[in-house]
């Protein structure tokens, strides 16, 4: 009997549909997806982010351009509607929508125009403090040592100083309190969250073999931190200083409406809830209606906040 050399065909490989894996967990060609492009994938379909990026898109559209929801002036008084009128559901979008204030100033172009200053305040003071905050807790957690010491204990020094307390004294030296005074005085008080939260992502994140192998290459300093540290933890400062932002639009709201923070002629809707508190009975509306547009903006960026945390958060999918 003649000896018959059987050639063995692989059978091919199972598809990800076969195996019942998600055929969105890999790229093209296969590949596994990054880090973000997954968060990505995870946000769009999630219904707390749809939400909450279609209210932020409309803020923002509000505050760079005021003038497609209103032509009437913000600041502009007639005495003659003094606190006249009241909201009308079938009237949108016209100045007396929501009737008027204490100098005859429409209450809805206020609401439109002083988004800006909310937002802008929220929006800086978060770069600001995710800027200083990173660094310095990137440089404590990186180093270690006598660097880390140092920096924690200046960290625990201003984190001793209550926000809003510290805000108001601050504050309290200028007689005029522009954006920008704000958001320098609130950023200079309110980084000490963000430092710890980088300093404890740099110190796990330096003990990964990636970088102690680009270490035992030879890579400086700068191009550890620059190309393999600060990509690897930068995620979870994106998530604190997210949510944070919501919290420094509120904070401002709280100090403009006691009288600290941003100051006329600004247009704020922490001044005009200021302005509207003491005819909460006759006019109610001149309170509540800035401060319905305070919580939701608030409320719109803390949903953001909540679901990039739940898409960069492998343990909470």
């Amino acid at each position: 009997m003649s000896d018959v050399t059987a050639k063995v065909v692989p059978a091919p490989a199972p598809s990800l549909a076969e195996e019942g894996a998600d055929p969105g967990a890999a790229g093209p060609a296969g590949k596994p997806r990054s880090l973000w492009s997954d968060a990505w994938h995870d946000l769009r379909r999630n219904p707390l982010f749809v939400v909450s990026a279609i209210l932020i898109a409309f803020l923002l559209v509000m505050t760079f351009w005021p003038g497609l929801f209103t032509s009437a002036s913000p600041r502009h008084g007639d005495l003659a509607n003094h606190y006249l009128g009241e909201p009308e559901l079938g009237n949108f979008f016209a100045p007396e929508w929501l009737g008027y204030d204490a100098q005859g100033r429409s209450i809805y172009a206020r609401i439109v125009y002083g988004t800006r200053a909310s937002v802008i305040v929220g929006v800086a003071v978060t770069a600001l403090v995710t800027l200083l905050g990173g660094l310095v807790g990137m440089f404590a957690g990186y180093f270690g040592g006598i660097v880390d010491s140092l920096l924690s204990r200046l960290t625990d020094t201003f984190a001793g100083i209550p926000f809003l307390l510290g805000a108001m004294v601050v504050l309290n030296v200028f007689d005029v309190r522009t954006v920008w005074i704000v958001v320098v005085a609130m950023a200079f008080l309110g980084w000490t969250q963000i430092a710890r939260v980088a300093r404890g992502s740099v110190i796990s994140t330096k003990q990964s073999d990636y970088v102690q192998a680009a270490r035992a290459l030879g890579a400086g300093t700068g191009r550890i931190l620059l190309r393999h540290v600060l990509p690897n933890a930068v995620a979870p400062v994106i998530v604190v200083a997210t949510i944070a932002l919501g919290g420094y639009i509120a904070a401002e709201a709280s100090l403009s409406f006691l009288g600290i923070g941003l100051s006329e002629p600004t247009v704020s809707w922490g001044i005009d809830v200021s302005n509207g508190k003491d005819q909460l009975r006759n006019a109610p509306f001149v309170l509540l209606s800035p401060a319905v547009m305070v919580s939701v903006t608030v409320l719109a960026f803390i949903m953001l906040g909540d679901a990039v945390r739940n898409a960069l958060d492998p343990k909470l999918r």
